[in-house]
């Protein structure tokens, strides 16, 4: 699989390099990727690993201690707007990747022969619907290559993140998604 040098959905250089080096970072990006702008929340994980004092993988979040993890991301500026729900669906999502998939990120997509079968494993991850699954995988596609068959059925057909190639890209992606969301009542 081929892997981008860096991933430019956050201003931050490290971050960018980060979530193109690190399947638990990237990750924790698409987890916290709701209800905060995406230069956020895809800035947080390597946030996290500073916090933390150490790299991360999905093994090392699902054995934290709940409330030493919830601190973490409640220590100001907080990962998230909603730092206490999200260090519980941080710690969900890697203790699944954990429990069914070996503690292996790429498993989630590694051995499947559809991309519906990755959209499914995907789904089965906790706060993981359709619409956060195809984004994910919309990523997956476009930076790493991953394009099992019918993939293109997958890849979402709306604005998303993986529309973004720059910095620059991330207003025009706002405004698209602003426009798309008006025109589709969503």
């Amino acid at each position: 699989m081929t892997k981008p040098d860096r991933l430019p959905f956050t201003p931050d250089g490290a971050a960018q390099e980060l979530l193109a080096t690190s399947a638990a970072a990237l990750l924790v990006g698409v987890v916290l990727y709701q209800q905060v702008p995406v230069e956020k929340a895809f800035g947080s994980p390597f946030v996290l690993q500073e916090r933390l004092g150490r790299s991360y993988d999905v093994a090392d979040l699902a054995g934290m201690d709940p409330d030493e993890l919830e601190a973490v991301f409640k220590e100001r500026p907080a990962l998230h707007r909603f730092p206490a729900n999200m260090a519980k669906r941080t710690q969900a999502v890697c203790a699944a990747v954990v429990d069914d998939f070996g503690g292996e990120v790429e498993a989630l997509w590694r051995d499947a022969a559809t991309a519906d079968e990755v959209v499914a494993n995907l789904t089965s991850l906790p706060g993981f619907g359709d619409y956060k699954a195809r984004v994910y995988f919309g990523i997956l596609n476009k930076w790493f290559g991953v394009a099992p068959e019918g993939s293109d059925d997958v890849v979402p057909d709306w604005p998303t993140i993986r529309d973004v190639d720059s910095l620059e890209d991330l207003a025009d992606l706002k405004l698209r998604k602003k426009m798309w969301k008006e025109s589709t009542g969503g």
